[in-house]
C-alpha cells in the first residue's frame, strides 16, 4: 500500500470515528447556515465589484503584513469594508443549503462563525454595531446606543484601538454549527477556524492601505452581554481592529 493511500484509510477511519459520535452521525438535521434576523428589518447591500481595489501581489500582502495598533483619521470606504467581510467570510457557493462554500477554509465547511462590526470610521455608514449578513452580502444594523465604542473598548480590556480603529471584527463562534458534525472534539476546530478567518483580514487590509492587530484579550462576559449571546451555545472567540494607515 503506498504512503497516499495509508493516508487516506487513516483520515477516513478517523473521520468516521468522530462523526458516528456526533449528532450528525445520529441522523440529526443540520443547524441552520445563519442565526435568524428579522426579515422586515432594512439590510444594507455590499457591492462585490471590487474592480476599484487596488491589487496587490500575495507575496507582498504577506511581506507587509504586521500588527498596527494606531490608525489614522481618515474613514474606510463602504466597498473597502464590503471587501474586508467578503475576504474573511464571503460566500462563494451555497452547497445544498446544507453547507456553503467560503473564501476561508472552515472544517467540514461548517463556517460556524457570525460577524459582528463595531463600526466607528466608515464613510456613509451611521457609527454603531452591525451584524454581517453572510448569505445575503449585506449588513443589519443593530445598535447605535450612547458610548457603545467605550463599552467595547472596556470590555476589551481598555485597548484603545478598539474605539480608534475605523471598525472592529468581532467573531461570534455558534457551537452547535461545529459540534453538530464533530462531537466535543468541534471546539477545536472552532479556535482553528478563527485563525483563518483572522489572517484573511491582515492580507486584505495590505490591498487598502488598512493595518490590522488581532485581539484575543477581552473580558468574554462583558463582550458576550454586550453582542446579546448566552456565552455557551454562542460566544466570542476572536476580535479584530482595522483602520487606515498613518
Amino acid at each position: 500500500m503506498t504512503g497516499k493511500n495509508i493516508g487516506r484509510e487513516f483520515v477516513e477511519k478517523t473521520k468516521y470515528k468522530y462523526l458516528s459520535r456526533s449528532d450528525q452521525g445520529k441522523g440529526a438535521p443540520s443547524p441552520p447556515l445563519e442565526l435568524p434576523w428579522d426579515k422586515n428589518a432594512e439590510l444594507i447591500k455590499l457591492s462585490k465589484d471590487f474592480s476599484d481595489i487596488p491589487k496587490i501581489s500575495l507575496e507582498e500582502c504577506i511581506a507587509s503584513r504586521k500588527s498596527l495598533r494606531k490608525y489614522s483619521s481618515t474613514p474606510i470606504s463602504l466597498l473597502e469594508l464590503s471587501w474586508l467581510l467578503w475576504s474573511s467570510q464571503g460566500i462563494k457557493e451555497f452547497m445544498r443549503q446544507t453547507y456553503t462554500l467560503r473564501t476561508v477554509p472552515s472544517a467540514g465547511a461548517r463556517h460556524a462563525f457570525e460577524t459582528f462590526l463595531l463600526v466607528n470610521n466608515v464613510k456613509n455608514l451611521e457609527p454603531g454595531l452591525y451584524r454581517y449578513i453572510a448569505s445575503k452580502h449585506s449588513l443589519l444594523f443593530i445598535d447605535n446606543s450612547e458610548n457603545l465604542s467605550e463599552k467595547f473598548t472596556k470590555a476589551s480590556y481598555n485597548q484603545s484601538m478598539v474605539k480608534n480603529s475605523a471598525v472592529t471584527f468581532f467573531w461570534v463562534a455558534i457551537t452547535y454549527r461545529m459540534v453538530w458534525r464533530y462531537g466535543e472534539r468541534g471546539y477545536r476546530y472552532l479556535f482553528l477556524d478563527a485563525g483563518h478567518v483572522c489572517q484573511n483580514i491582515y492580507l486584505a487590509s495590505e490591498n487598502i492601505n488598512c493595518g490590522t492587530c488581532a485581539i484575543g484579550a477581552f473580558h468574554d462576559d462583558e463582550l458576550n452581554k454586550l453582542l446579546n449571546i448566552d456565552g455557551k451555545d454562542q460566544f466570542i472567540i476572536y476580535a479584530a481592529a482595522v483602520g487606515k494607515k498613518n
